[in-house]
């Protein structure tokens, strides 16, 4: 230590008694009255004092909650079937006799044998819910799966049979046959508060049981992932630094009373293990989900009718655009036969208000017309030009009407559709068809080469001009359909056929 060092030392150690010396004389030989140092605190301080001016911590206990939790997050393993290879080869692809020898076997004649793979195996985490053996998970633990077993924290096993599944929110529900299981009771995600202590429960990196604490450290986010799956994704994301790995998906976030508020779903992470933050699906989007499973069989998904400006954004566009923050969620363009067609709002308008509740981003707005059904009334709250307005609307499923939407025989197809619209049906010079926007999981994919895009305009060889007129035409012949139809741009008509019956 040189000269200079040591005199900066002895400054501050001189310092520091010169000082405690004047506070105990200021303070302790001459007390202040608290209410005078309370005086000069801030209105806006968030803090608080107790009797005495102190800040105290909030000690919390884990076990309540743990102990509550552990019981009722299982494990599942799935194994997902035989699988096949296609080479890289484009699905649209058809060989010259591929209609009389069917597609596989002409693919292994001209191109070579095709791989073939042995049943893939993969694991996550469910959280019981009922008693009687329902359990909520991710879809993405059981999507495709041909086996789900179900292991209880006990070590009981079990088989568990799918009962519906929603890739828009990433949720499934599946079932065990048991009685007198435990379960967890719902908590209120609506009430979840920055900063408040979770917990996350499940079987990260196929371990025992494992339980993880960390803290609320956002809401509403959206990462873009249920995008993969669903054209209409739903995400308004809880984010935790609960430490979570793969196999925690489907896991339970719980709170302090032991209450579930989440469902795990993903961790953001540059190398695939935890790396500081997870995520979790709100479960008051959960339990809206689970009722429309078990009461309709399908997700009564509720529509304003309107696009607007995502939250990821780039800065240049809003500039370009004069967005203004935190106004709301600004209004891009509004469907023509919508929900909102006749509430007044308009492009430029910001939605401020849903049913009374702020929503300052588009996840917000999501997460609250999550909970409704086509139907259900609300009230929506919009500013223009600085003044707030308040109009009501009526809720429509995607086809734009007020139905509830039944299970329908084109679901087991695993493809988003969409009517096709009127003005490009002119241009293609039809009368009408079903565009297929999305193929995921389902007999499509399995048993067809048809990419996003095709133009269904005929099934079983009856024209169909909309989706209602689509699942008619497939009641008509329940074990099989043959789709034709074509893909803007090139020509010639395809056709697919698929085996229904199961």
């Amino acid at each position: 230590m040189n000269l200079k060092q040591t005199f900066t030392v002895i400054l501050i150690s001189a310092t520091t008694t010169t000082v405690a010396m004047f506070g105990y004389d200021t303070f302790i030989r001459k007390p202040r009255p608290f209410q005078e140092a309370l005086a000069k605190i801030p209105a806006s301080y968030a803090g608080f004092y107790d009797s005495n001016g102190n800040t105290p911590g909030q000690p919390v206990d884990f076990q309540p909650a743990s102990q509550a939790a552990v019981p009722t997050v299982v494990h599942i393993t799935t194994v997902i079937g035989n699988s096949q290879t296609s080479n890289n080869l484009p699905k649209n692809r058809r060989n010259p006799l591929s209609d009389i020898f069917g597609d596989d076997f002409m693919d292994d004649f001209f191109n070579g044998p095709q791989m073939r793979s042995a049943p893939q195996r993969a694991s996550g985490s469910g959280v019981l819910i009922s008693e009687d053996g329902y359990i909520v998970t991710n879809n993405h633990v059981i999507d495709e799966a041909s086996e789900i077993k179900v292991t209880l924290n006990n070590k009981k096993q079990y088989s568990a049979k799918l009962i519906g599944t929603d890739p828009s929110s990433d949720l499934a529900l599946i079932k065990v046959e048991a009685k007198g299981l435990p379960f967890l009771l719902f908590g209120n995600s609506d009430d979840i508060r920055l900063g408040q202590w979770v917990l996350a429960v499940g079987y990260p990196l196929n371990l025992e049981t494992t339980v993880t604490a960390g803290i609320i450290s956002a809401k509403a986010r959206s990462l873009g992932i249920n995008s993969r799956k669903s054209v209409s994704p739903v995400e308004s994301f809880l984010q935790t630094d609960a430490a979570v790995n793969q196999g925690n998906s489907g896991g339970a976030l719980v709170n302090t009373n032991g209450e579930l508020i989440g469902i795990v779903s993903a961790i953001a992470s540059p190398t695939g293990a935890y790396a500081g933050y997870s995520y979790a699906i709100p479960v008051n989007i959960a339990k809206k989900i689970i009722n429309d499973l078990l009461q309709y069989g399908t997700v009564q998904r509720a529509y304003l009718g309107i696009s607007y400006l995502p939250d990821n954004a780039p800065e240049e566009e809003k500039t370009k655009i004069g967005f203004k923050e935190g106004q709301g969620v600004l209004v891009r363009d509004v469907t023509k036969d919508g929900a909102m067609a006749s509430s007044g709002i308009q492009s430029g308008d910001y939605i401020s208000k849903i049913n009374g509740k702020k929503v300052a981003t588009g996840s917000e707005m999501v997460e609250q017309i999550a909970s409704f059904k086509p139907g259900d009334k609300i009230s929506v709250n919009y500013i223009r030009e600085g003044k707030e307005f308040t109009t009501n609307i009526t809720l429509k499923n995607k086809a734009g009407s007020y139905e509830i939407v039944k299970t329908l025989i084109t679901d087991k197809l695993g493809a988003e559709l969409q009517n096709l619209d009127k003005k490009k049906a002119t241009t293609y010079g039809v009368k009408g068809g079903v565009v297929v926007t999305k193929i995921s999981a389902g007999l499509i994919d399995d048993q067809t080469r048809m990419r996003d895009g095709f133009v269904i305009l005929k099934v079983n060889g009856t024209e169909v001009k909309s989706i209602d007129e689509l699942n008619t035409a497939m009641k008509t012949s329940p074990k099989r359909a043959t789709f034709e139809g074509f893909y803007p741009g090139f020509e010639g008509v395809y056709q697919y056929p698929v085996e229904l019956a199961e």
